[in-house]
């Protein structure tokens, strides 16, 4: 809930597209692959040291987590054709053989595969979700504010509290 009382105080903020759009596309990123691995320190590093919306990385890694369970069996394929390949065979022997061949996991299909589809969609899903930020604050932003549950969360003693506060 409060993540997404933040989600909502992003998108009314002053706070720029591609900063939540960002943290749209590395929270799905974050979201579909294993979470303890080498490439999530990586983002949530660059989450952490550049301006992105920590709201929206956080709803969008809840949400792409649990698109992850149903995508992992085609993840996992992915990951083991690539795997698999003959071509990439002198590849993926010397990249083993590298001490961040081995930190990385990428010998795993589910990390390979997941790492593979996040990072064909990314560039997609960044693009989408700046535009449609652009689009709700140009189209629904007036409309949202005066719908009533917004009122009535705004005029809750929890919501005044939680402006004071700074959140």
């Amino acid at each position: 809930m409060i993540i997404l009382a933040k989600l909502l105080k992003a998108l009314h903020s002053d706070a720029g597209p591609w900063q939540l759009a960002f943290g749209i596309m590395f929270g799905m990123m974050m979201g579909l692959t294993p979470f303890f691995r080498f490439h999530n320190l990586i983002i949530l590093f660059v989450v952490l040291f550049f301006r992105v919306n920590l709201a929206t990385f956080l709803l969008s890694f809840g949400l792409f987590s649990v698109f992850a369970l149903a995508l992992d069996p085609l993840m996992m394929d992915v990951g083991e054709s690539v795997l698999l390949s003959e071509s990439l065979n002198g590849l993926w022997t010397a990249f083993y053989n590298t001490g961040l061949g081995r930190i990385s996991q990428f010998y795993n299909t589910l990390t390979l595969g997941s790492l593979l589809i996040s990072l064909l969609f990314a560039p997609i899903l960044l693009l989408a979700s700046k535009y449609l930020v652009i689009q709700y604050r140009q189209r629904f932003l007036a409309w949202v504010e005066k719908l009533w549950i917004i009122q009535l969360v705004k005029g809750s003693k929890v919501y005044q509290i939680y402006q004071g506060l700074g959140g």
